[in-house]
């Protein structure tokens, strides 16, 4: 594989990746503006001392549990794509399979955590470090476990052009939607004011992991020379 097929495999991703971005900022914006609208205990007790505090908890609570919802179902996405990808060109099912939860399990955490620790910490923000993988892994292992299962049964499907528009859109989205939650979460709470440093460490964050895992990595581990990227549909 040289520059020229990673160029090209980017430049697939790179617009599902900016597009999802947005709409993830989007989505995560519409549950602030919700979660701080709602009243609080203090608002219905008649005491107004520490309501922003209470509003800057309840939303870090909120993103917490769905940061907790969309990492597992990325792990998920990207088991299916990874393993889908090798097994297409590579029919040895143990190999399928390692591949698979690799690919899935080490490129969703740095997509959906490493990458978005070290761009808030690069920014001077004290971001907490939280592994699934270590901390819960019955988390997000069954989900990889199923999408590796999902990519050996529907590996013609994964790979085909016609449903790869589907495919990216959704794994990108899932990815940007955890990457954007997990800074939220554990460090960036002041990310409303400084939407455009937000998008920037969501769209790297999304776009290096999501396609190495999809197309770089399981292409590079297979044997034959025949492999073809973009599920060998695309126009030269």
């Amino acid at each position: 594989m040289n520059l020229k097929d990673i160029a090209h495999e980017f430049k697939h991703h790179f617009p599902f990746t900016v597009f999802s971005a947005a709409a993830g900022i989007i989505i995560v914006s519409i549950i602030f503006v919700i979660l701080t609208s709602m009243p609080l205990a203090s608002e219905v007790n008649e005491t107004a001392d520490g309501d922003e505090h209470e509003h800057e908890e309840g939303f870090a609570e909120s993103t917490h549990r769905l940061f907790h919802v969309f990492h597992p179902i990325h792990c998920l996405f990207s088991a299916s794509a990874t393993t889908a990808m090798f097994w297409r060109y590579d029919k040895r099912l143990l190999k399928s399979i390692l591949i698979g939860l690799l690919g899935s399990l080490a490129f969703c955490g740095i997509s959906d955590i490493f990458l978005p620790f070290i761009g808030g910490s690069i920014i001077g923000l004290e971001m907490e470090l939280h592994i699934c993988l270590v901390d819960h892994p019955l988390s997000v292992v069954p989900f990889a476990v199923f999408g590796v299962i999902a990519g050996l049964t529907a590996a013609e499907v994964f790979t085909k052009r016609s449903s790869t528009i589907f495919s990216h859109s959704g794994h990108v989205f899932v990815s940007t939607m955890a990457s954007i939650l997990y800074l939220t979460t554990f460090g960036f709470m002041d990310w409303m004011e400084n939407m455009f440093i937000v998008f920037i460490i969501v769209v790297l964050a999304v776009l290096i992991p999501c396609c190495t895992s999809d197309v770089i990595f399981p292409l590079l581990l297979v044997d034959k020379k025949d492999k073809h990227f973009c599920g060998g549909e695309c126009e030269e």
